[in-house]
């Protein structure tokens, strides 16, 4: 019982990583990196579409990425596509192949990076401790049943607080590695 609760938190807690990690790579650097347009959504057929199904997405060079689009009627719908998303980014079109040059980051921007990703960072650590209350209330809950001992739950209740302090620690190594990246010139 107390091992399925403890397994269940643990998931729980690496898919807090996991959305940690896919929310850093929505936070762009100075290079480009494909990851980057996964969240740009095109209008194809009537129903919208991540971008990485409709077009091919390359980096060229460190500072640009090449959408090359699987129809040529999609190239306009695509260009939208990437100037309406909050990316900052100024797509432009030679033949069928959309090339996204990388704006240069200013220290200001940067900044405006590092606090976005410090407060997903944030987020992130909510959750595993979100977590974590949700596993200590389902042992509480086991003792107060008196299925499992008191020596049981406190046993329980430490196990479940080292795993949530090895999360957090995991996060805030992800952040650290991020802001280092943000600060690269």
């Amino acid at each position: 019982m107390i091992n399925d609760i403890k397994k269940d938190a643990e998931g729980r807690m690496k898919k807090s990583i996991e959305a940690l990690g896919s929310n850093f790579n929505k936070i762009r650097t100075g290079r480009a990196h494909p990851s980057i347009l996964d969240g740009v959504m095109v209008s194809y057929y009537g129903s919208d579409t991540p971008l990485s199904q409709v077009a091919n997405v390359t980096v060229e060079d460190a500072r640009t990425l090449s959408v090359t689009p699987w129809e040529k009627n999609l190239v306009p719908d695509i260009e939208k596509a990437i100037m309406k998303s909050d990316l900052g980014l100024n797509p432009s079109t030679a033949g069928s192949v959309i090339r996204i040059p990388m704006p240069m980051l200013t220290e200001e921007t940067r900044k405006n990076f590092i606090r976005q990703a410090k407060g997903e960072a944030e987020n992130a650590r909510v959750a595993i401790r979100n977590v974590r209350r949700d596993a200590l209330a389902e042992v509480k809950a086991l003792e107060k049943d008196k299925e499992i001992s008191e020596d049981d739950e406190r046993r329980a209740g430490d196990e479940i607080q080292k795993l949530t302090d090895k999360y957090v620690a995991e996060v805030e190594k992800a952040l650290a590695a991020k802001e280092k990246d943000l600060m690269e010139i």
